[in-house]
C-alpha cells in the first residue's frame, strides 16, 4: 500500500528545507560531520561543504564504496576501489577519526569488505577476479581465483566478484557475481562453488546473511530479491515497483531483510517467505535516488538519499533520512512524516553509497564521488 498524496507532499516539504525534521521524543539531536579520504597518490578531496571538482573545474576521480567495522579493534575499514587501497578508520582519544591505508594489488579494484568470526578481513579484488583475506595482524592469509572455468575461451571469466557477505555459521564467505549474475561461496576449507541466479543479466550486487540462515540478494537490473539457501539454491521474488533497481539489503531487528530501492525511492521490506512491502520515502524532486541502509542500536533505519549525478538539476542536499522504528513496525500506510526525519550533509553531489552503525555510537557512511567518510552522532549534552 502506497502513502497518500497528503503524507508524500509533508514529507518531501521538509527534505526541500534542507533541514532534519524534529527527531522523536528522548532522542537527543543528531551532528553531522564530514571527513575527506586522502587515498595514497591521489589527489586531494576538495574541502568539504564543497563539489567534487577540483582545483581547474577537472572533476576528482572519487571511488570511495564499501564500509565495514570491526568491533573487537574498533576499526572502520573503506574500500577505494579506483585507487586500489583500503582506507583503516579508528578513534583518537579527542574522538576524532585517525585514517591510515592500506594498498592494494595495482589494478585489483577492492570493492567488498567483510569480517568472519574469527576475525579474518576478507575483501572482493572485482578487477581481478579474486576473493583475499588477512588475519588482525594484517598477514594475508588465503588468495582465492574466483573466476569461472571456460573451455572454450582463451582464460577463465571474471565474474567481477562485487558484494561480499558472511553465512550465519560464521565462516563461509559468499560473493557477488556482478557480471556474470552469479553468486559464489567459498567454504571454510577453502572450496569455491559458483551458482547461477535464475534470472540472465539480473546484476547481482550486495548479499547478507538472513535470520532465517540463508542469503539475501539484491538484483540491480533484474528488479528482484534473491534468496539462497546454504547449499546455493536461488529462489527470485519480484519487486513491485518497476525498474526499481534494488541497491542494498540488510537483516531488520524483527527477522525481515530489508532493502532500498534506489531508483524506486522505497525502502522494501521481504518477509522470510518472499512477501515483499514498499515504504516510500518523499523526494523533493525525481532526481533524488537512494543508496544504503542500516539499523542502529534502537532498531531506527537510517538510509542514504542523493541528487542523481546524471540528472544534477534541479541541485539540492544530500543527506540521510532517519526512520523511527515505530513507522516500519506496520503497513506501510501508518509511516507518518512524524516518523522520518532528514539531515543533510555540507558537501553537494557525493553519490551516498553505504552506511552502517559504528564506533562510538554512530552512523558512519560513505560518499562513493567525494572520497568522503560521514559521521552522525549525537550533540553533546550541555
Amino acid at each position: 500500500m502506497k502513502l497518500s498524496s497528503s503524507i508524500l507532499a509533508a514529507l518531501a516539504a521538509t527534505l526541500a528545507g534542507c533541514a532534519p525534521s524534529a527527531p522523536s521524543a528522548g532522542v537527543p539531536d543528531e551532528v553531522v560531520t564530514e571527513y575527506a579520504i586522502h587515498y595514497p597518490g591521489q589527489p586531494n578531496p576538495p574541502a568539504p561543504g564543497h563539489g567534487v571538482h577540483a582545483p581547474g573545474g577537472a572533476p576528482h576521480p572519487g571511488s570511495t564504496h564499501e564500509i565495514a567495522y570491526d568491533e573487537a579493534s574498533g576499526a572502520l575499514w573503506i574500500s577505494g576501489q579506483n585507487h586500489d587501497s583500503l582506507a583503516r578508520v579508528t578513534l583518537g582519544a579527542d574522538g576524532r577519526p585517525r585514517i591510515g591505508y592500506q594498498e592494494m594489488p595495482p589494478q585489483s579494484g577492492p570493492h567488498g569488505i567483510a569480517f568472519d568470526a574469527a576475525g579474518n578481513r576478507w575483501v572482493t579484488l572485482e578487477f581481478t577476479g579474486r576473493i583475499v583475506a588477512f588475519d588482525r595482524a594484517g598477514r594475508q592469509i588465503a588468495d582465492h581465483d574466483v573466476r569461472l572455468d571456460c573451455a572454450s575461451c582463451p582464460e577463465p571469466i571474471n565474474s567481477h566478484p562485487h558484494g561480499l557477505g558472511v553465512g550465519t555459521d560464521g565462516y563461509t564467505i559468499w560473493f557477488t557475481g556482478k557480471a556474470t549474475g552469479t553468486i559464489g561461496r567459498i567454504a571454510p576449507d577453502g572450496t569455491v562453488q559458483t551458482f547461477a541466479l535464475p534470472t540472465a543479466g539480473s546484476t547481482p550486487i550486495y548479499i547478507r546473511a538472513g535470520a532465517d540462515g540463508n542469503m539475501w540478494v539484491v538484483e540491480l537490473t533484474g528488479n528482484q530479491i534473491a534468496r539462497v539457501t546454504p547449499d546455493g539454491r536461488p529462489t527470485e521474488f519480484g519487486i513491485p515497483t518497476p525498474y526499481s533497481r534494488p541497491i542494498a539489503i540488510v537483516p531488520g531487528p524483527d527477522g525481515n531483510m530489508w532493502f532500498t530501492e534506489e531508483a524506486g525511492g522505497n525502502v522494501g521490506r521481504i518477509t522470510p517467505d518472499g512477501t515483499i512491502a514498499e515504504f516510500p520515502l518523499p523526494r523533493a524532486h525525481p532526481n533524488r535516488i537512494l543508496a544504503g541502509l542500516a539499523f542502529d542500536a534502537e532498531g531506527n533505519l537510517w538510509v542514504q538519499q542523493y541528487v542523481d549525478h546524471n540528472r544534477p538539476e534541479p541541485g539540492g542536499a544530500d543527506g540521510v533520512f532517519r526512520i523511527d522504528r515505530a513507522g516500519l513496525a506496520a503497513a506501510p500506510s501508518a509511516l507518518r512524516p512524524e516518523h522520518i526525519a532528514f539531515y543533510p550533509v555540507p558537501t553537494r553531489d557525493t553519490v551516498m553509497h553505504r552506511i552502517i552503525a559504528g564506533p562510538g555510537g554512530a552512523m558512519w557512511f560513505t560518499e562513493l564521488r567525494a572520497d568522503r567518510l560521514g559521521r552522525i552522532a549525537a550533540a553533546p549534552r550541555r
